[in-house]
């Protein structure tokens, strides 16, 4: 028998089987399975007399809450294709990706209203603008208005194509022009299997969906908490104090976190006026992790704390630094090592470090090549830009543009992304491995090492440090410090210290090609691959 891959089916799924159990809690509302179920097919329905055709794009400019979730379901059973935004991004940045796109319909909170009357004088493809909040502005009606115009039948997912486009997320443009990354039905249906494979006791679990839903390991998650039929707790906007109570309020078991969020819970002077026990697990993701700050979770929320890797391409998870059969982690200092390493495999996938003729480099931990991945999960490619996915997908692997090592044991551990890593002497210095050095230091808050110009060495590492608040640092003691962690062609040849936060993406990643920009400024840029 051959019944399509979608993820509709997993809302199915919970409205069979887990019905009566509370599955959504979004700020003071909460759902059962049951009743988020029908709203998801009230709005499919809604979408569909409105006018919403197979295919559209319907995009979501929102902050976590249930009705950005149920555009996860609503929008699919339309068989339309749902775009969440990043809501940190500016109006000259959405404006191109919303015309790129050509989205018919934008569903929008009314924070950011400013934004959306500029982006409807810039957008012209977009038809309907819908208000999650209170009628204002350009809106033509709000959510809940939209939601009555449907009804709650059963739609029939059989004759679905699953290979058609589910989801469309833009890239943060960290790296270039942001792309539009394609995942469908089949893809996000798999997905979702192989993350809840690594589910423990899922009868039990509380999922707080601490990262916003347009970031990759936000949206990598609902779809396999739905199929479990688990709790799920929105988090609308990232705060440490108010992620404590909700921790606290419902015991939540589960979370994941950007090493920036990470920091920031750390550094919270509240964190322990909270009850955070219920927490069994906590997976950093979005940017590499070290042991230190493994060891920091660990010592601030007594549970596994481990280090998971992928990218928006790949649905996202490629690899997780979960326990293996195989290792003994009773020393803290090595599991504490393994942890932060973007680890193996998921099931699903398969992963390879290679070098330039995609031959798999000598699993020693040490001999550097590029990250290449294949498997049930990977995107369909980028939306309107055939060369940009002909560059990427080679052969049957998608290239990551991550640098990394790997062991015999399948570990991998990411060193840097291709165009990032800083080339001193004809040596390749890794700027994630300087950054961890400096990051061990107790006084650092968050700190990026980039490249930067040199006369005789061509580039040489710069360092940009912000320090915890009422801490002071020297050069000299930073640079005595990082002495005995690093060979001395590794050492950055400039420091600045910083009193504000380091700038970043949407997704939580530090931008360094704007710390770049400053010291390259009038100078020729080494063109990298």
């Amino acid at each position: 028998m051959n019944v399509p891959l979608t993820p509709v089916r997993f809302l199915y799924r919970a409205m069979d089987l887990f019905a009566r159990k509370v599955g959504i809690v979004s700020g003071a509302d909460t759902f059962t399975y049951q009743q988020f179920g029908e709203r998801c097919l009230k709005l499919a329905s809604a979408f569909k007399r409105a006018g919403i055709q197979p295919g559209d794009r319907v995009a979501y400019l929102s902050f976590n809450n249930n009705q950005l979730l149920e555009g996860y379901y609503g929008v699919p059973l339309a068989r339309s294709i749902v775009m969440p935004l990043n809501v940190r991004l500016t109006v000259q940045e959405l404006v191109p990706i919303l015309n790129h796109s050509g989205a018919r319909m934008l569903l929008y909170e009314n924070d950011f209203l400013p934004l959306v009357e500029q982006i409807k004088a810039g957008c012209g493809a977009i038809e309907r603008f819908v208000t999650i909040n209170d009628k204002t502005g350009p809106a033509d009606l709000t959510y809940e208005d939209l939601l009555a115009t449907g009804t709650p039948d059963y739609i029939d997912f059989m004759d679905f194509d699953e290979n058609a486009v589910a989801e469309l997320f833009y890239t943060s443009g960290s790296t270039g022009t942001p792309k539009g990354v394609m995942l469908t039905h089949r893809a996000l249906y798999l997905h979702a299997l192989h993350v809840a494979v690594l589910a423990d006791d899922p009868k039990t679990i509380v999922d707080l969906h601490t990262i916003p839903l347009f970031h990759a390991n936000g949206w990598g998650r609902p779809q396999a908490s739905t199929m479990l039929g688990t709790k799920q707790v929105m988090v609308r906007r990232f705060e440490p104090t108010g992620v404590f109570r909700l921790i606290q309020e419902h015991r939540a078991t589960e979370m994941a976190v950007v090493p920036t969020m990470a920091n920031a819970l750390l550094n919270a002077p509240d964190i322990g006026q909270y009850d955070l026990s219920s927490l069994r697990k906590i997976g950093i993701g979005g940017a590499a992790a070290s042991p230190e700050l493994i060891a920091r979770m660990e010592a601030a929320f007594p549970c596994e704390v481990t280090s998971g890797y992928g990218m928006t391409e790949t649905a996202p998870v490629l690899t997780t630094a979960r326990p293996k059969g195989t290792i003994d982690e009773s020393d803290d200092t090595e599991r504490h090592r393994r942890h932060a390493m973007a680890g193996w495999s998921v099931t699903g996938v398969e992963v390879r470090v290679v070098d330039l003729e995609m031959q798999p480099v000598p699993r020693d931990g040490q001999t550097i090549g590029e990250v290449v991945a294949r498997g049930d999960h990977i995107m369909l490619g980028y939306y309107r830009e055939p060369e940009a996915t002909a560059a990427a997908i080679e052969k049957g692997w998608i290239h990551t543009g991550d640098m990394a090592v790997w062991d015999e044991e399948g570990y991998i551990q990411i060193v840097d992304r291709k165009k990032e890593i800083i080339i001193s002497g004809g040596e390749n210095i890794s700027s994630i491995e300087v950054e961890k050095a400096i990051f061990a230091h107790p006084k650092v808050l968050e700190c990026a090492v980039v490249a930067a110009p040199d006369e005789r060495w061509g580039e040489v590492p710069a360092a940009i440090i912000v320090l915890k608040q009422g801490e002071t640092a020297t050069e000299e003691e930073m640079m005595s410090f990082l002495q005995e962690r690093l060979g001395k062609f590794k050492l950055p040849k400039i420091v600045e210290f910083r009193e504000d936060p380091l700038p970043k993406t949407g997704t939580g990643k530090i931008r360094k090609l704007i710390l770049k920009e400053p010291f390259w400024a009038g100078k020729a840029k080494r063109v990298q691959g």
